[in-house]
């Protein structure tokens, strides 16, 4: 500002004095404003001492006030009523009670303000006759006294029960109005304790009808009330009344309003109070910490502790659990929670069985469990501790401890309670003990905790994960009132389990119980859907997230783009990525991916590439997608280059599934050889898919020399592998070495080991349709053969011929045609081709990898009949559409 005067220099130290509290260099600064001050302004005022009075109180300094006293005296300010009660406010506060009482008797004006802080000062130092003097000189005076004054002439005769009889003195009147105050509050007192709520709400209205005065008492009750009936309306009329009344400055009403607001979880109305109390004691800290900890605000909680501490007031065992509490929840906790611990150590709390509590189970969050360890050895039964100790064992992975700790537990006659069972319940489900499980169940029913809801899930998530669903659903259905939690884990269980369709027909059942999906119910929904390939009910589950709102959620957006894209919808998979909001490196995986199994190579990588330019780091699941990409389009060379961009770029260490997709690529190349070496040269033991996948890149590339090492390979790790018996017997049948397709077959046999039968599977109008070779189960199964006759004409027509190669049988060129006619693929296209109007897609799922002759068949099915045929086989999508498939004949 080029020009300054009195009002700017005084709003800048008004500015100063309001954020000086416990903020040192706040002060230090308006100190050196006012300096400047004296050298560019020839008068101040009393607006400018008003600041800087406070600053001197927030300060400490007794020689910072003493100078502004004689200031004042200097420009005849010393007088003014204004400046001489801060500077009695001031002397009294730092002890200096003569000082004060030297100013205030030559006051020409005293307030009630100025005489309860007199009165305050003297009880607080003992002088108890100065007291009782000035008790005197107050009523003389002729001023009304307040509550504060009452309850300090209640201090002063040393009854506090008798305030009535000495607000009767102090006013000049009888007892009687007192008498009827007290007995309005006993009434309300009485029906806060016994929940008579609305009883409690009449009589308060009639004494303010009836114009009977509240005090603090009155108040306390109401915002007790406010809380019990959960209703912020009453809470905040009840504070405009005190406001009116002049109530709200009082510490008890305060620190009930604060009590109110965090408990109503309106935490800033809560540090409003907090913040505009000229007076605070532990209480007040304690109650606005506490309820800010216990709402998530953890952050705030400890900047509030130690601003507690700057102020020097020393905490107690529940400022300490509240702080602790907090300090555990941050990521940063561990370190916070040993400060905390060392300053309980400081203040000697620590041994307070509140604060030990908050200890162990702050140590148990961050898993530290020795340090838990010696803390709850020292410990007398606690059940908190005792919970926390076992919480901490499950969190640290170590739930063998859990469960010794709950047996000991029971042993020494404790009863648990329900966050007992819950955590034993999730212990027994990561150890899979279902029979310790089932004992704690048994126990949970006789002590009535199974209808707890909490404990309830907790039963119904351990068989879940234990794998029982037959108990799962009796859990479940001795649930009284499932809620959304209860309902998505057996949801989420049956799909774990590979019940997928029980898991549609529960959803059902919820949405019959009027029970709202949330987003987790939806995303695993869709998770169902996509292992099922039912791409219909995947649609209704989408048309269900758009109803609820939920398709922006990162969680359900990536759970539908996944579904699309393996239910072999990959357009609409990536229609719905692009529309993500917010996108994470999961939608991102579940888009490559899909595209990495359509055989979208260039696509894969192209949008790959995107991902980087716009920051997003890649991780290892990224990298099996593109992998994974290079291997379906015989891009071998980007295969390698990503590979060593991958631990180079990103220190991402290969893991086997990366060396299996570079094997892959190696192997549908035909670079068989160098694929096994890759295999024989790594560093970690080859899995046996890996010798699966090479072993049926050795068939394809006819190298049964090769092929017979990797068969022997793959025995040794599976010898019950029925995949490994039928690739070695077809690539000897392909290269027509019956005699040693038979010695395979006949090994086979020896072994017991039976072959995965091959099939297929078409989704029509919500139904499955299965289909093996030659299937005659089908209710139109002399339709579907007439139109596998009709199919085969119309294509040779268009210029098919059967590939007999793929009739890995010695028979006649005529029988092996016949043969590959009515493979499963061909007989549920056919059905498909009945079963749906003209033009729209035909999707079919395989079980094993399609055949080369049915791969070409389809070809000329899509542009005879003019579909879409989208076959998903073992490995990938095929997309065929005008004669051509997605994958180029590389596959």
């Amino acid at each position: 500002m080029p020009d300054r005067d009195l009002v700017s220099w005084n709003s800048i130290l008004a500015a100063y004095a309001q954020s000086s509290e416990c903020v040192v260099e706040n002060i230090q600064q308006a100190f050196l404003l006012f300096r400047i001050l004296r050298q560019d302004v020839v008068y101040t005022s009393r607006m400018t001492l008003s600041p800087m009075l406070k600053l001197c109180l927030h300060s400490g300094y007794v020689w910072a006030s003493e100078s502004f006293h004689g200031y004042a005296c200097k420009i005849g300010l010393d007088g003014d009523e204004f400046v001489a009660g801060a500077l009695v406010n001031i002397y009294l506060k730092f002890g200096k009670v003569k000082e004060g009482k030297v100013l205030f008797e030559e006051m020409p004006y005293r307030d009630v303000v100025l005489w309860n802080l007199m009165l305050k000062a003297y009880l607080e130092m003992g002088f108890k006759e100065e007291a009782i003097d000035l008790s005197s000189a107050f009523h003389s005076s002729g001023l009304n006294p307040n509550e504060i004054t009452l309850r300090l002439l209640a201090r002063i005769s040393g009854d506090d029960s008798d305030a009535g009889q000495v607000k009767s003195f102090a006013n000049g009147n009888d007892a009687s109005s007192v008498s009827e105050i007290i007995f309005r509050n006993k009434g309300l007192s009485e029906y806060l304790h016994s929940g008579q709520y609305s009883a409690l709400l009449k009589c308060f209205a009639d004494m303010v009808e009836s114009d009977v005065e509240c005090d603090q008492v009155t108040f306390i009750l109401m915002l007790a009330t406010a809380v019990k009936v959960d209703s912020l309306a009453l809470g905040q009329q009840v504070h405009c009344m005190a406001l009116k009344l002049g109530l709200d400055l009082m510490l008890t009403v305060s620190n009930s309003l604060i009590n109110m607001y965090c408990k109503l979880r309106k935490f800033g109305f809560a540090r409003t109070v907090f913040d505009n109390m000229s007076e605070r004691d532990l209480i007040s800290w304690n109650s606005v910490i506490a309820g800010i900890a216990q709402n998530g605000l953890e952050v705030e909680a400890v900047c509030l502790f130690m601003q507690l501490l700057r102020c020097g007031l020393k905490p107690d065992q529940y400022t300490m659990t509240s702080v602790l509490k907090a300090a555990s929840s941050l990521p940063e906790g561990l370190s916070l929670s040993k400060q905390v611990h060392v300053h309980a150590i400081k203040i000697n709390n620590v041994s307070d069985s509140f604060v030990s509590t908050a200890l162990i189970d702050a140590y148990s969050r961050n898993r530290c469990m020795k340090e838990a360890e010696i803390l709850f050895e020292r410990h007398n039964f606690d059940l908190v501790a005792w919970n926390a100790m076992m919480a901490g064992y499950t969190q640290s992975h170590d739930g063998h401890k859990t469960l010794k700790l709950f047996a000991l537990m029971h042993k020494q006659g404790e009863r648990s309670d329900d966050f007992t069972l819950a955590t034993v319940f999730k212990t027994c489900g990561f150890l899979f003990a279902i029979n310790q499980g089932k004992q704690v169940h048994a126990y949970a029913i006789k002590s009535g905790y199974d209808l707890d809801l909490w404990v309830s899930s907790g039963i119904l998530d351990m068989y879940v994960k234990c794998g029982d669903m037959s108990a799962a659903q009796f859990a479940f259905d001795s649930i009284p009132v499932p809620d959304d939690v209860a309902w998505t884990t057996m949801i989420s269980g049956c799909i774990e389990n590979g019940e997928e369709e029980r898991a549609f027909h529960v959803f059902s059942q919820m949405r019959l119980m009027g029970v709202l999906p949330d987003e987790f119910t939806i995303a695993t929904l869709a998770k169902a859907s996509s292992c099922l390939t039912a791409l219909e009910q995947g649609r209704q589950i989408h048309a269900n997230a758009l109803k609820l709102n939920c398709t922006n959620d990162p969680f359900v957006g990536t759970s539908l783009v996944d579904m699309y894209a393996k239910c072999g919808s990959i357009d609409d998979a990536y229609c719905l990525f692009k529309r993500i909001e917010m996108m994470n490196i999961t939608a991102w995986n579940a888009m490559l991916v899909g595209l990495a199994q359509h055989g979208e190579g260039k696509e894969t990588l192209q949008l790959f590439k995107q991902m980087k330019s716009l920051g997003i780091k890649p991780d290892k699941v990224t990298f099996i997608g593109v992998l994974s990409a290079c291997s379906h389009s015989g891009l071998v060379s980007e295969a390698y280059k990503h590979m060593r961009s991958m631990h180079g770029d990103y220190g991402i260490k290969p893991e086997i599934e990366h060396y299996s997709c570079l094997a892959d690529a190696l192997g549908r190349a035909g670079l068989v050889k160098q694929a096994e070496n890759l295999i024989e040269s790594m560093s970690m033991e080859a899995s046996a898919s890996m010798y699966r996948t090479l072993l049926a890149a050795c068939r394809v590339q006819g190298d049964t020399e090769t092929g017979k090492r990797v068969a022997t390979k793959l025995l040794e790790l599976e010898p019950l592998d029925s995949s490994a018996y039928v690739l070695l017997s077809n690539m000897y049948a392909a290269a027509s070495k019956w005699d040693e397709m038979k010695l395979a077959r006949t090994m086979m046999k020896g072994h017991k080991v039976k072959k995965d039968p091959g099939f297929s599977w078409i989704e029509v109008k919500n139904k499955i349709h299965i289909f093996v070779v030659d299937d005659r189960s089908n209710r139109q199964t002399e339709l579907i053969y007439r139109k596998v006759k009709d199919m085969i004409r119309d294509i040779k027509q268009e210029g098919y011929v059967p590939e007999t190669d793929f009739t890995l049988v010695d028979v006649e060129e005529e029988e092996k045609e016949r043969a590959l006619y009515y493979h499963s693929e061909k007989l549920a296209v056919a059905f498909g081709l009945l079963s749906t109007p003209p033009s729209t897609p035909i999707r079919v799922i395989k079980n094993l990898r399609v055949c080369g002759d049915c791969h070409n068949a389809m070809k000329y099915i899509a542009k005879v009949y003019n579909r879409e045929i989208v076959l998903r086989d073992a490995n990938r999508f095929h997309r065929f559409k005008d004669g051509i498939c997605s994958c180029g004949d590389y596959w």
